[in-house]
């Protein structure tokens, strides 16, 4: 009972998004009150844990949300100025085979772009363009959150890797060679699984030689300890390896009635994207900037059946070092040079603003409710619960299914980072009880948590915000999570049979 109980609002949630298409914003709510419910019912939540649970979960919404508001105001400013139908039809001209053009963004550009910065930036960034190129949107959202799953555990400029080696109780050297190979065929099945949704098996064998090179360059720079490099790295070799294969001779970037636009938008997302590699590379700005921080302190907390809470910080907020600052300012300053520039109609600024509100608002109730039901699953034991529900119920088998605690602490939190924090310590816990190698069940929980950024509402949420799919979450859940899953599961097989 106590195991249903805890299962029971993810069960909810997933229930009211994917059966029956609620959206984020109306299932998110009823969730946590379930939530809320179990926990009075079955594990002893009082007032005192619920309100700083709430508290955390409010901190930690706040830190998600300063990336949605900002990309889609940035989004909104490059639609209005006809920047990304510019950027559509370019990359048409380059690769004029729409379907693999729908591959390599989904796939390899939405890897870079994780690489460089994560936090949902890649979907955020990937789904709207594959939009204008005709995809349609519940498939952008799909293939994009699907494409870049692949490249979370070393994306981040290597953030997510050093945050698992912080809380497990071994070495980077340990971790890489497990970890690049479970990401390496998570890679290849990413590839597959985004030319299955878009329709495009004919793609299929040069999926297989893309992802070979980006699993090669991903494993290479880890092993020689450039982790911060290896993901946007991984991710730039399989574009330039796509446009190798299906660059049309001769063809020119843009005419001249869309260069100029061309030339706006390019230059503004390059401009962020040298900002964002300069501010997360490893170094004196780097940790200046973290170092500007505001580190909310909590007091233990124990529920009324004796579950702990211990003493801790909150989510940092680093406002200098996290990405959601940059991109709000480069949205604000192309704001005001479009509007300056005329590159944008007059009263732009009001039109994006009013976009933004309208697309952003429903996602914020969304990421607000399921992220303080995390945070009330984690206080009162309930997510804790289920992991090792799983590995108590299948014993030897549980290597199998050890990705899937990484995708249920990914689904909960929406963050690998999270996940690895949270669930890293105790998989290395489970590996030396079941005799089995500790470095492959570390390597399964943030290749699970690398999976489970595909299923996050909150990513997902994002995603449908950018692409006007407000409420229809469920209809992208309905696609990425039985991939998810099935990814986990075939990358559990290896699992067992590496660390035996």
């Amino acid at each position: 009972m106590e195991y249903f109980l805890a299962a029971l609002p993810i069960v909810i949630l997933l229930f009211l998004m994917v059966v029956l298409r609620m959206g984020g914003h109306i299932a998110g709510p009823i969730s946590l009150a379930a939530g809320i419910l179990a926990g009075l019912l079955a594990f002893g939540l009082n007032g005192q844990v619920l309100l700083t649970g709430l508290t955390k979960s409010l901190v930690l919404s706040f830190y998600v949300l300063l990336i949605i508001w900002p990309a889609m105001l940035l989004y909104q400013t490059m639609h209005l100025s006809g920047g990304i139908q510019a950027l559509a039809v370019s990359l048409q001209r380059i690769i004029p085979d729409t379907g693999f053009l729908w591959l390599i963004l989904a796939w390899c550009f939405s890897a870079f772009l994780e690489g460089i910065a994560g936090f949902g930036i890649p979907i955020a960034i990937v789904a709207p363009i594959l939009v204008t190129l005709g995809m349609p949107p519940v498939t952008a959202v799909a293939s994009a959150a699907i494409g870049h799953a692949w490249a979370v555990t070393f994306g981040d400029m290597g953030v997510v890797f050093q945050a698992l080696v912080g809380v497990v109780n071994m070495n980077a050297a340990s971790l890489v060679v497990p970890a690049s190979v479970l990401m390496g065929i998570a890679c290849l099945l990413c590839g597959i699984a985004v030319a299955l949704v878009i329709k495009q098996t004919s793609l299929l064998p040069y999926v297989l030689l893309i992802a070979l090179v980006m699993a090669s360059v991903q494993a290479a720079l880890a092993y020689f300890d450039l982790v911060t490099l290896s993901g946007f790295l991984a991710g730039l070799s399989g574009i330039l390896t796509g446009v190798l294969i299906k660059k049309k001779n001769g063809s020119k970037l843009a005419e001249p009635g869309t260069r100029q636009k061309l030339i706006a938008i390019l230059g503004v997302y390059l401009a962020l994207s040298v900002v964002l590699i300069i501010v997360f590379w490893p170094g004196a700005i780097r940790q200046f900037l973290q170092g500007i921080a505001w580190i909310p302190q909590f007091s233990a907390v124990i529920t009324n059946s004796g579950f702990t809470t211990p003493a801790g910080n909150g989510q940092a907020i680093r406002p200098f070092s996290h990405p959601g600052f940059w991109v709000l300012l480069t949205a604000g300053i192309t704001l005001y040079i479009y509007s300056r520039q005329k590159l944008i109609p007059e009263r732009g600024w009001r039109t994006a603003l009013q976009f933004t509100w309208k697309s952003a608002a429903p996602a914020s109730i969304a990421i607000i409710s399921t992220v303080a039901l995390s945070s009330i699953m984690e206080h009162t034991g309930m997510t804790q619960s289920l992991a090792k529900g799983l590995s108590l119920s299948l014993k030897s088998l549980y290597p199998m299914v050890s990705p899937w605690v990484g995708i249920l602490g990914a689904f909960a939190t929406g963050s690998n980072t999270n996940s690895n924090i949270l669930f890293g310590a105790m998989q290395e816990d489970i590996a030396i009880l079941l005799k089995f190698a500790p470095a492959w069940l570390i390597a399964a929980q943030t290749a699970g948590g690398s999976l489970g950024s595909m299923l996050s509402p909150a990513k997902v949420i994002l995603g449908c915000s950018t692409v006007g799919l407000q409420g229809q979450e469920g209809s992208v859940l309905k696609l990425t999570l039985p991939i998810g899953l099935a990814i986990g599961l075939l990358l559990g097989g290896v699992i067992l049979l590496a660390g035996a």
